[in-house]
């Protein structure tokens, strides 16, 4: 039962980077199973997108109510990200764990990179706001994100949330509702992948409904979270998270055959490399916030001197 209890926070945690920042839910929830468990990388994502399945209907379901899902969009890239997601699960069930444990934490690896980089170094382009997406840039991202999604047990949001948000042509919340949606897509058709290829053999379903359990639980106050943690400051703490313990994952493979004097050097430049990003993102995060502060005032400062110009005090 105690095991158990850590994987709904595994769960639970999960979905509160995935609510805040609208991604991360299976490359937080992968990376912490990598390193709690044994269990080989193909059923470690097979439990991950089981669990996804009831979380991603449920986030679905909330942005659809508040009017943050472009369902035009949704079909677009679900429909190739779940064809992406078979073949991913297929292509990762079919390797030996020696060979694909490392390979899945070379890829959560480049995505915590991803992730770190992107919430320090924010900025979103809005120039095109409106303006409709291409089949054509959509369908290859869908397979592209859908397929890494599969083989590093996350990536739908990292790869497809960034991407969208990078064209300049959807709201941010909409960006974020519409992607959390077609996950399901992703997230059931990864499950038939893993369960066609693995037979369930070797997954355990109470894992799975005790990640789903926990992300139930977290989905409430991931809205809370997004309202009163900058995303900037938690995209860059889950991103340095995620660098670290992958690194530590791939030094106590084969793949880096780090000796002991090495291996801290190498904590040592990941560890500064990750307080650094908090830093520079805590002061640019001041700073916005500063100049918002400013824009504020003066803002007042302009009604009430008209109001006083009119005679009335605002």
């Amino acid at each position: 039962m105690p095991t158990l209890l850590i994987v709904a926070l595994v769960g639970l945690f999960g979905q509160l980077v995935d609510g805040s920042l609208g991604m991360a839910f299976g490359v937080t929830a992968t990376t912490f199973l990598i390193a709690l468990t044994t269990m080989s990388p193909a059923v470690i994502s097979a439990t991950i997108h089981l669990a996804e399945i009831g979380t991603s209907f449920v986030s679905g379901l909330s942005h659809w109510r508040f009017g943050n899902v472009d369902w035009k969009v949704v079909a677009r890239i679900g429909i190739p990200g779940a064809i992406g997601a078979f073949l991913g699960a297929t292509v990762i069930s079919n390797l030996s764990t020696d060979f694909a444990k490392p390979l899945m934490s070379t890829i959560l690896l480049l995505l915590g990179v991803y992730v770190l980089v992107r919430f320090t170094f924010r900025g979103i382009d809005t120039k095109n706001l409106g303006k409709p997406l291409k089949s054509r840039f959509l369908s290859p991202l869908g397979v592209f994100a859908g397929f890494i999604d599969a083989t590093g047990g996350g990536g739908w949001g990292p790869v497809g949330t960034p991407a969208l948000l990078a064209s300049g042509r959807m709201e941010p919340r909409k960006v974020v509702g519409t992607i959390d949606t077609s996950e399901f897509l992703i997230a059931l058709a990864a499950s038939i992948g893993f369960l066609a290829n693995l037979g369930g053999e070797g997954i355990d379903f109470a894992y799975a409904g005790f990640i789903l359990l926990g992300g139930a639980i977290a989905a409430p106050f991931a809205a809370y979270i997004v309202r009163h943690l900058p995303p900037r400051l938690l995209g860059a703490t889950v991103g340095g998270l995620i660098i670290f313990t992958n690194v530590r994952t791939l030094i106590g493979s084969s793949v880096l055959d780090f000796g002991p004097t090495a291996t801290w050097v190498a904590y040592a430049v990941v560890i500064a490399i990750w307080v650094g990003a908090f830093v520079y993102s805590f002061r640019e995060w001041r700073l916005e916030a500063n100049l918002e502060s400013a824009d504020a005032i003066s803002e007042l400062a302009k009604r009430n001197a008209a109001a006083a110009h009119g005679g009335t005090v605002v």
